[in-house]
């Protein structure tokens, strides 16, 4: 009973107060909408603190009911306009894939430039100014690294190390090439007297190689997002990627060391020396920090067998940590994306869950296909944000020695190179690789990080930029994809690699580095087999966990095979009859010996004594050690001749000629007495 009353008189409580609300209410407006220009919270505008206050005050003494619905922007401006900047360039690729036909025609990064124009166009004509979208620091901290990520995560190893002497010297070679042919034939042409001489003669010639600096990088954006849809061959396509990631190291060490000598105004040996210096560092130095934060990764991977759900997430921050880390000793922070992601993959996927990777690869996938969308879409809209100065003269000249110094430059260097090569480059490669230098918003985020005050003509090398871009992405970019069909250059073929393929390729390993071995030669197979053995020894132990770290190589590739079929028959409404092609772990059992429960027949081994073992041994252990020092490389035109070559083919002339002889020696003799003397007379004189 009292607990009945004290829940009646609660519960009339309650209704009581429901009713006097519901008076409140009614007795002032049913609907108050204060659209506030403002808010306290918000961290964009701070002082509106005091304003809100005097708001409320002001409602409270005029008596004013409790607004019901509040209108404020402000509040959500940043990340409502990010939202909508995602949902438009989601948008725009998903028509973009609608339209089959158009994808043939025309590549994606126009299209999405073209949006951006439009979007531009759209807010400019409605008199607002538009917004810098494409901001460097957004460029180079938010949209870059999963772009990068992305390509070094999934990077093919074995195809970019068997060419990376050549990605190297199209890289650094080649891009230091660029800069200078542009920027000292540039500089020359702004001192001939022009209609605009008085505008061009102001820019010097350390301002030219700045220019020639930020223009002659190919960039990595652009080159894939033409190179994917026209599926060049592996070759060509490594060689063009590879050289856009690497050399960042170059670009980043030009701008730096140009821009610093045009505050200064004057270049000595020493800086010069410096900046060479520089380089080394700059490049070794990005390539150490991704390498340790990828071992950091790998290592931390190991001990989240209980907490899958973030296995995800240590990918992600380690790798941006190492962008980050990169990026505050002005190291190339792309360098230390592609290390990490390279270094961290097999020994990341041997410890993660097959969900995990899953979230991996598509989370990676979607990252960067979006900000490679909002990347062109804001170069679009920054167009036409503007400000842009344009000289004829200047944009025109920039044009076409840009393209002049990559066909040079990739011809002469593919002359040097092919000495080395085994595989050629063929004329055909040389022309899809320097048609494929294309540029894009690196060069712009570059161009804008220049100081308008000690960079006054900022502007025009802005417009040459943004020029230079347009030109490589639509022109030939629009055009590459039938060029490549007219001369019939390879493309890719979508083969999947077998277990058959997978043992011919370690079986060839072993074969070239036992070759080299007994040559002498330390070429590429016999460090790749000792940097293979030293991982297998050393490096899986501390960052495998389990058994896995044990697990041959071709197993473990069996193993992640089996898992991709399985899961693709499941996707595709497979049955529960596995189909022939489909591996099974009954095969695997043929590969691993079985325990025998019958004991093996005794073998007869003959008995040896320590002794004689050692002996054996020590004679092993010496002659095949002498190997190497009686013939250090195999080489047709530097073989020892023997001394005794010489001596024994004379001997065998003479042997021929005491024969010949003899034969006629013993003519004579048959012959009547009266034509010997005749005969002997020509024999000896004749």
């Amino acid at each position: 009973m009292p607990s009945r009353t004290v829940s009646h008189g609660a519960s009339g409580r309650l209704r009581g107060l429901f009713l006097v609300m519901v008076l409140v209410f009614l007795e002032g407006s049913v609907f108050t909408v204060a659209v506030a220009s403002s808010d306290q919270h918000s961290p964009i505008t701070a002082h509106s603190g005091s304003h809100k206050a005097t708001d409320h005050g002001s409602h409270n003494n005029t008596g004013k009911a409790f607004p019901v619905l509040d209108l404020n922007y402000e509040n959500v401006r940043v990340p409502f306009e990010i939202s909508l900047w995602v949902l438009l360039a989601s948008l725009m690729k998903l028509g973009f894939h609608l339209v089959p036909h158009l994808s043939n025609i025309v590549p994606e990064s126009c299209l999405l430039i073209v949006v951006g124009l439009l979007v531009g166009g759209i807010i400019r004509g409605t008199g607002e100014t538009v917004p810098p979208v494409l901001d460097s620091k957004l460029f180079f901290y938010i949209l870059l690294p999963p772009i990068i990520l992305d390509a070094g995560y999934f990077l093919p190893i074995r195809p970019f190390m068997e060419n990376l002497g050549t990605i190297l010297i199209f890289a650094v070679v080649g891009t230091l090439w660029n800069a200078f042919f542009v920027g000292g034939l540039l500089y020359g042409v702004c001192q001939i007297g022009t209609e605009s001489s008085s505008i061009l003669s102001r820019i010097g010639l350390l301002q030219c190689l700045l220019f020639g600096s930020i223009i002659s990088a190919v960039d990595p954006v652009a080159v894939l997002a033409v190179f994917e849809e026209i599926h060049i061959n592996e070759l060509l396509h490594i060689l063009v990627f590879g050289e856009s990631l690497l050399n960042d190291a170059v670009t980043v060490v030009l701008y730096h060391l140009f821009e610093e000598f045009s505050g200064i105004g004057s270049v000595t040996l020493l800086k010069g020396f410096l900046g060479v210096i520089s380089f080394f560092v700059v490049a070794l130095g990005g390539v150490l920090v991704g390498v340790l934060y990828g071992i950091l990764a790998a290592f931390t991977s190991r001990f989240t067998s209980h907490t899958r759900v973030i296995e995800p997430l240590f990918v992600f921050l380690y790798s941006y940590m190492a962008y980050l880390s990169a990026e505050i000793f002005h190291l190339s922070g792309i360098m230390a994306l592609i290390a990490c992601g390279a270094v961290m993959r097999p020994y990341v996927e041997a410890n993660i869950s097959h969900k995990s990777h899953t979230t991996i690869k598509y989370f990676l996938k979607m990252w960067s296909s979006v900000s490679e969308t909002l990347i062109f879409i804001f170069l679009g809209v920054a167009t036409v944000a503007g400000p842009h100065d344009w000289n004829w003269t200047f944009v025109t000249v920039t044009v076409i020695l840009c393209l002049v110094a990559r066909v040079i430059g990739v011809v002469g260097l593919t002359f040097i190179i092919n000495k080395f090569r085994i595989v050629k480059l063929t004329t055909k490669d040389q022309f899809i690789i320097a048609y494929g230098g294309l540029r894009g918003a690196i060069a712009f985020s570059l161009g804008f990080l220049l100081n308008k005050e000690h960079f006054p003509e900022r502007e025009i090398f802005l417009t040459a930029i943004i020029t230079v871009i347009f030109f490589t992405v639509f022109v030939q970019g629009m055009t590459i994809k039938p060029l490549v069909e007219l001369l019939a250059v390879k493309k890719k073929q979508e083969a999947k690699r077998s277990i058959n393929e997978e043992i011919h390729t370690q079986f060839l390993d072993h074969l070239l580095t036992g070759i080299e071995d007994i040559c002498g030669h330390y070429g590429h197979h016999h460090w790749k087999d000792k940097l293979n053995r030293f991982n297998k020894k050393y490096v899986k132990k501390c960052l495998i966990a389990g058994e896995r770290s044990k697990e041959p190589q071709l197993i473990a590739f069996y193993h992640k095979m089996e898992m991709k079929q399985a899961i693709q028959l499941v996707e595709s409404g497979g049955g529960i009859k596995m189909p022939s092609a489909v591996p099974s772990t009954v095969s695997m059992q043929n590969i691993q010996p079985r325990p025998s429960t019958k004991p093996a027949p005794e073998r007869a081994i003959p008995q040896l004594s320590k002794n004689k073992e050692e002996e054996i041994r020590k004679i092993l252990r010496t002659n095949l050690q002498r190997t190497r020092q009686r013939l250090r490389s195999y080489n047709r035109h530097t073989l020892v001749a023997d001394p005794y070559e010489d001596g024994l083919s004379d001997l065998f002339l003479k042997k021929q000629k005491m024969f010949q002889i003899e034969k006629k020696v013993s003519f004579i003799y048959f012959i009547e007495p009266k034509e010997q003397f005749f005969y002997l007379f020509f024999f000896f004189f004749f």
